[in-house]
């Protein structure tokens, strides 16, 4: 038998998604002037209340720490730098168009009728999410932007950083005349509830789980609406023969070390046997195992004699390394005879999210971008440019790997439907 206690939060759980619900066609209707006031509104408030989000967060953080790893403890912690990041994009979203009442087509039948398919909101979206505050503005801002009420899960461990991140849009609107209610932070964060806001398909319209294979795995089976969900991130580098390896040490050192935590970090080089003695002797020392930000190289029996001599730390490569997405400081190397070898290797263990080939070879890139089945593919580049502020979207709800309706970083655009607005002057279609 239910508890009182589980009763209220179901009930609250169920009042917060008819809020929302009851919200979304005022702010579906909103101009652009109105929604981009509120989100320059949001970011003065960011930046007026930053020293309390960091506060909050630091609780956050300090709770947290023994019992989550480094990486998740990186994407859990606000800095003020990173409070004024938020800031700047809320105020870059702004800038984008609005995709809402675009006509995305025309036509006039032979009978003078009018039909054009223009954007709309989808009407209430829901995310789930773990560690990351910054995803509460995120998500928050660009459902805004596209006109969608937003209901919003985060973890127990980001609670006092999300109600102050949820307060601020919510005082946002509020300050300019649209409805609060149109941004919804669960404040429970009982995982049973979980299944409940799953089931709740009569009031939510999409559902964006973002977190782990555990949590993406659940979603994607028990939601009841539809879902669009950015899988894992395994992320490959190819170093080709024809590489310039200078490019390609500074290119994976950033696609690696740069921010480990990101599901577009590189998990996994493959090294072309031509260049590897070489490419393989300056990334060990490159990545002293002395050095503070030293990578752990999981490495087969190929490169881990290449690497033999070099200061780097070095290990096996087990049976599941080249299949996992490590979010530390951890990538696997592999040697290939062939752009071929490599080709296959990221066709059966890839991902389908971020991609990468370094080669001077225009006629292997091309080959690369045309064969290689992810959402993004990149010649000469670090993966860690998958996102949606860096390919000009703004704020982004998550990164999809399926092929359905959404793919890549899913940006204001992939957050509206259509609908058919048919115009006649007395038609009847004939019997």
């Amino acid at each position: 038998m239910a508890t009182a206690q589980a009763v209220d939060a179901s009930a609250e759980l169920r009042a917060q998604a008819e809020a929302a619900k009851a919200a979304s066609p005022s702010l579906g209707w909103a101009t652009r002037e109105q929604k981009d006031a509120v989100l320059h509104r949001a970011a003065e408030l960011l930046r007026k209340r930053s020293a309390e989000v960091v506060a909050a967060n630091e609780e956050d953080v300090a709770e947290a720490s023994g019992h989550l790893s480094e990486a998740m403890i990186d994407r859990l912690r606000l800095t003020p730098e990173r409070v004024e990041a938020l800031a700047v994009s809320l105020e870059e979203l702004a800038l984008l168009d609005d995709p809402v009442g675009e006509t995305i087509d025309r036509t006039t039948t032979e009978s003078g009728l009018e039909i054009e398919r223009v954007r709309v909101p989808l009407g209430v979206i829901a995310s789930i999410y773990e560690s990351r505050p910054n995803v509460t503005i995120d998500i928050g801002a660009i459902c805004l932007k596209s006109g969608n009420a937003a209901v919003l899960r985060g973890g127990r461990e980001a609670l006092r950083s999300n109600r102050l991140l949820a307060e601020v849009l919510r005082d946002a609107l509020a300050d300019k005349g649209l409805p609060a209610d149109a941004i919804q932070l669960v404040r429970n964060t009982d995982r049973a509830l979980v299944g409940e806001l799953l089931a709740m398909n009569d009031l939510i319209d999409l559902m964006v789980p973002r977190g782990g294979h555990a949590l993406i795995n659940r979603v994607s089976r028990e939601a009841s609406m539809a879902v669009v969900a950015g899988g894992v991130g395994i992320c490959h580098t190819y170093i080709d023969a024809a590489a310039d390896l200078e490019m390609a040490l500074n290119v994976v050192d950033n696609a690696k070390r740069r921010r480990v935590s990101i599901c577009n970090a590189l998990d996994v080089m493959l090294v072309h046997e031509a260049v590897a003695a070489d490419f393989l002797a300056e990334l060990g020392r490159r990545w002293d195992a002395d050095g503070p930000a030293a990578v752990e190289l999981r490495a087969d029996e190929r490169a881990a004699a290449l690497l033999a001599g070099t200061p780097a730390c070095v290990a096996p490569a087990g049976e599941d390394d080249f299949d996992t997405e490590f979010l530390s400081l951890t990538a696997a190397v592999g040697v290939v005879d062939s752009a071929d070898a490599a080709l296959a290797h990221i066709a059966e263990h890839g991902s389908g999210h971020s991609e990468a080939v370094i080669t001077a070879d225009e006629a292997l890139g091309r080959r690369f971008l045309r064969e290689v089945d992810a959402a993004a593919v990149y010649v000469n580049a670090s993966t860690q440019f998958t996102d949606g502020g860096q390919f000009g979207l703004g704020a982004e709800v998550g990164i999809s790997t399926g092929k359905l309706h959404a793919r890549g970083p899913m940006g204001l655009r992939e957050l509206t439907s259509y609908k058919w607005v048919i115009r006649g002057d007395g038609h009847i279609r004939p019997v």
